[in-house]
């Protein structure tokens, strides 16, 4: 029997998929769950068009991620903190403050969750921070972080 999947089914196969099963699964399991219907001419058509439709809105999605990213790589954001010993900031500067400023910079909202800080920046230098915008395109932003007293030449370089 050939069916269509409607659903993802675990060891089966994923949403559109045209699989050929036993009566007795497609009868008995996946068409009385709604996982699946029978696969006529116009369920296949109906899937391709589906799948070519999901294909185009997620290459558009890629490109304006890699234009976003384009953007990104090009900004330098800086911040400025008050400085103890040691150029160790009292506060800190998380992933949430590089999202506002990120967001401010780009005219766009951003979210913090897209950004890979480990752990927040409590000292002054130049640092590069990765951002997850979509799979396989990951920017990284320069964050300059400078005491409130200190010129912006003297802090040091590193990475994240």
């Amino acid at each position: 029997m050939k069916v269509l999947l409607v659903q993802d089914v675990e060891h089966l196969g994923k949403t559109g998929e045209l699989k050929d099963v036993s009566g007795g699964f497609g009868r008995n399991y996946l068409l009385p769950k709604g996982f699946a219907v029978l696969a006529t001419r116009g369920q296949i058509k109906q899937a391709e068009e589906r799948l070519a439709a999901q294909q185009r809105r997620s290459e558009a999605s890629r490109k304006d991620a890699e234009a976003l990213a384009a953007r990104i790589t090009a900004l330098s954001l800086h911040f400025t903190a008050k400085v103890g010993e040691q150029n160790r900031l009292y506060g800190s500067v998380t992933s949430a403050d590089i999202a506002e400023k990120l967001g401010a910079e780009l005219g766009i909202e951003f979210d913090r969750r897209k950004i890979e800080l480990e752990e927040p920046i409590k000292r002054v230098g130049t640092f590069a921070v990765p951002i997850r915008l979509a799979s396989g395109i990951e920017p990284t932003v320069t964050v300059v972080v400078a005491g409130e007293d200190a010129p912006a030449e003297e802090v040091a370089t590193e990475s994240v």
